[in-house]
């Protein structure tokens, strides 16, 4: 499920939107915070700049992890939004420790620390208002065309919004003596800072190890497929996530009789109902099965294959006085311990006959030697077609 070029033309516009103001903003603190003596307002200059870099690396990541498959990459190049976010949250770890740092290093001098000024005051606030409205426009923007990518990165300027208050009200507080009050901002934005950037790295990291999605997301999912007709289980259910979107692996039990393709069809119906219903799911695999292959086999219950069951068929219908009989269709039903038979006969003049019900118990009985026989069923041609 890839995002249309419109979807991604709107994200990197409104990220690069994003990044103008990230740098007006970033250059104003540094700028200020110096003239005016606040350390805050440096050190959120500083988160402001960082978090430029974290837009140019959104619109790196949107134009390249968007790509369709190719040979080298035939799950999609997702992962390399991964990869980026976990570069992003390192660096902005990295910044909080230089910026705590500086602001403890600060606090701990027994020198007059100058009381910052009133321009600090203004540019603050400027930031506040600015980064709320980036905010509230940006997270608009992603929810429109479904990317969690830049929902996040919205998210991330309503952390600078608040980092920025908290800068305001250091600032007022050294403004009005408590000269300490500024570094101390400083450090709490250092903090701010420093989550955002281990909560991206955690996530991420989670994800490149492929970390099942969460429990009640995986049951969400099972609750749709079991209203799918025909489904009867669904089990070694395995999930893992790409970017936004959600891999699936699965096993699907139907009843034994059913035929292999409608069988698949089940399954088909499944997977389109399912990524009808979530649109986070990227890809789904689905394995049939006619029982369930999660019970482990007991090695004295070895299931033997066609050729050989067929071969045990005909020494049995030599044994029944039957050797001549005509088959149209020999049905094999694996079940996890146990096989069924059926036996679909030719309706020719020889076969109608035939006692069906007498020799079926012959062949039940002669077939009972077997450990892993369960049942045989006959059926002559007209019998068959009415099924």
């Amino acid at each position: 499920m890839q995002p249309s070029s419109d979807n991604q033309s709107q994200a990197q516009r409104i990220t690069l939107i994003g990044a103008a103001i990230d740098a007006v903003l970033g250059i104003l603190k540094i700028i200020f915070g110096m003239l005016a003596h606040s350390s805050a307002l440096i050190a959120d200059g500083i988160h402001s700049l960082s978090d430029l870099l974290t837009d140019f690396l959104v619109v790196g990541i949107i134009k390249y992890s968007h790509q369709e498959p190719d040979e080298e990459h035939p799950w999609g190049h997702a992962r390399f939004e991964t990869i980026g976010t976990v570069i992003l949250g390192c660096i902005l770890v990295a910044v909080a420790g230089a910026m705590a740092f500086e602001s403890i290093s600060i606090l701990m001098k027994s020198d007059v620390i100058p009381l910052p000024e009133w321009p600090a005051l203004v540019i603050a606030a400027i930031s506040v208002v600015a980064k709320e409205a980036i905010f509230r426009y940006t997270l608009a923007v992603g929810k429109r065309i479904k990317s969690d990518l830049i929902i996040a990165n919205a998210w991330h300027s309503r952390t600078d919004a608040f980092s920025s208050i908290v800068v305001f009200v250091g600032v007022a507080g050294a403004m009005t003596g408590l000269v300490w009050l500024d570094a101390l901002a400083a450090v709490i934005v250092a903090f701010i800072v420093a989550k955002i950037g281990w909560e991206l790295t955690w996530k991420s990291i989670q994800e490149l190890v492929d970390t099942a999605l969460p429990e009640e997301q995986i049951a969400a999912y099972t609750d749709v497929i079991m209203k799918v007709e025909g489904v009867l289980s669904v089990h070694s259910f395995k999930s893992r996530s790409m970017g936004s979107q959600s891999l699936l692996e699965m096993h699907l039990q139907v009843a034994p009789h059913l035929s292999a393709s409608e069988g698949h069809y089940i399954g088909d119906k499944a997977v389109i109902i399912l990524m009808k219903e979530f649109e986070d799911i990227g890809h789904t695999i689905f394995h049939i099965d006619t029982y369930d292959d999660e019970v482990e086999l007991d090695g004295s219950h070895r299931l033997p294959v066609r050729t050989e069951i067929s071969r045990l068929l005909w020494e049995h219908l030599d044994e029944a006085g039957h050797s001549e009989l005509g088959i149209s269709r020999l049905g094999l039903f694996y079940r996890n311990d146990s096989v069924e038979i059926e036996l679909m006969l030719l309706d020719n003049p020889a076969n109608r006959n035939i006692d069906l019900t007498e020799l079926e118990s012959q062949l039940n009985e002669l077939f009972q030697q077997h450990s892993w026989f369960r049942s045989i069923h006959l059926w002559q041609g007209t019998q068959a077609a009415k099924l």
